[in-house]
């Protein structure tokens, strides 16, 4: 189960650690097989396309911004089939200080 969802070797001696750290992984494969299903594609397909996706930040004079990436057809198509609204380009604007 590790290896699908890339973890490293995780040494616990609690039980409620232990018993945190497997639900987390219950939840994120549950999660992965979800997004397999509706999108009718393979996990490491997904996660391939979905890791084009970046954030740039951008500060000039005027102030401060935040722009996704433009999406690509095959990320809009991945969107789509669960219902993701598609993200806004431009995420956030702040001024410069006066």
């Amino acid at each position: 189960m590790k290896q699908i969802i890339g973890l490293r070797p995780v040494y616990r001696r609690l039980e409620e650690r232990i018993r945190a750290h497997v639900i987390l992984c219950w939840l994120t494969l549950l999660l992965i097989r979800i997004t397999e299903t509706t999108t009718g594609d393979t996990w490491p397909h997904i996660r391939r396309e979905l890791d084009r996706l970046h954030l740039g930040i951008f500060t000039g004079p005027t102030g401060t911004f935040q722009q996704v990436t433009a999406l690509t057809k095959p990320q809009q198509d991945l969107l789509a089939k669960p219902g993701i609204p598609v993200p806004k380009q431009v995420v956030g604007l702040q001024p410069a200080p006066r």
